[in-house]
């Protein structure tokens, strides 16, 4: 059941990215997305908690210095540049560049905490960016370079925000965790985004679901919702689920399938298509991920749906 569970999760983290694509085609910001998807995944765990944890609700000045850090440094600037990316990026490989936060984790961990990593970490690097020189094909500059910059900016956030949230958990629990540093991510994005001068009635437009699905028209409100609690809260459940059930190599490998079902999403739906050349890159960077996710004995990095709520890195169950 807990590989059921886990591949649900990515399933449903790996479609995201081609859902909060769709939205912003139709006039919505990166950065009013990232407001509604934080403010959202928010106020439900807020609610999940009121019934089954209220203690979550009071924390240390301390925990919450770390919790504004993490929702604002990590969560806030991870999902504003991944919205960015893929306005000008395929989902697949925004989601290859940005996983180079699960290698930067595990470096940091060796060289900085001194933590035991397994000898396979440089194997992983060695094949991760050859393999995303491939994907980005470096000899004729195919994609856009901007996008990747994107990317590889919300990488950094996305360490950032692993790192933090892995030191977080040792005092708090995953839902007052996630509650705590969405709520900052709202506040912040509440200043910037410009939410509030949104033309609300464009979700309400009839918009074509593009890709193969063009002939289908769903009011916008249709994606949008099922981007802030399908793609987000739920995903988010399910994948920390599986976790329960499985050790921590297992639900490692499991949640590095995101990226191929986001490439599959992608293609079946939006036509993003990669050459042969790229696919063979996605695989190597793959099979880097995979080598990357079982380097760190007892822990495995989680949740890479980077627009959605609050990864971390917890201590598997044995």
């Amino acid at each position: 059941m807990g590989y059921i569970i886990g591949f649900l999760a990515a399933i449903l983290f790996g479609s995201n990215g081609s859902v909060v694509k769709l939205v912003l085609s139709e006039g919505v910001t990166a950065a009013q997305m990232t407001f509604f998807r934080a403010t959202a995944t928010m106020i439900i765990a807020g609610i999940v908690l009121l019934f089954t944890d209220r203690s979550a609700f009071k924390i240390t000045f301390k925990q919450l210095l770390t919790m504004a850090a993490l929702g604002v440094f990590g969560v806030a600037m991870l999902q504003w540049f991944y919205a960015l990316a893929i306005a000008r990026i395929p989902v697949g490989i925004a989601l290859l560049f940005e996983y180079l936060a699960v290698l930067a984790v595990a470096v940091i961990a060796r060289f900085v905490f001194k933590e035991k990593v397994r000898a396979r970490l440089w194997a992983a690097i060695a094949l991760v960016l050859v393999g995303l020189a491939v994907v980005a094909e470096v000899w004729n500059s195919s994609v856009d370079g901007l996008g990747m910059i994107f990317a590889l900016i919300a990488a950094a956030a996305y360490t950032v925000y692993f790192l933090i949230g892995e030191h977080a958990l040792k005092g708090m629990n995953v839902l007052g965790m996630t509650f705590w540093a969405m709520l900052f991510a709202s506040l912040f994005w509440a200043f910037f985004s410009g939410w509030q001068n949104m033309d609300y009635s464009v979700f309400a437009h009839q918009i074509s679901l593009s890709g193969s699905l063009a002939a289908i028209y769903v009011p916008l409100w249709v994606p949008f919702l099922w981007a802030i609690t399908m793609g987000s809260f739920v995903a988010f459940y399910l994948s920390f689920k599986a976790l329960s059930l499985l050790k921590a190599t297992s639900a490692g490998i499991i949640a590095s399938s995101e990226v191929i079902f986001a490439f599959i999403v992608a293609w079946l739906w939006l036509g993003e298509a990669l050459s042969l050349i790229q696919i063979i890159g996605a695989l190597i960077v793959t099979a880097g991920i995979v080598l990357a996710q079982t380097s760190r004995q007892g822990k495995v990095v989680m949740d890479l749906d980077l627009a959605a709520t609050t990864g971390t890195i917890p201590v598997a169950k044995k």
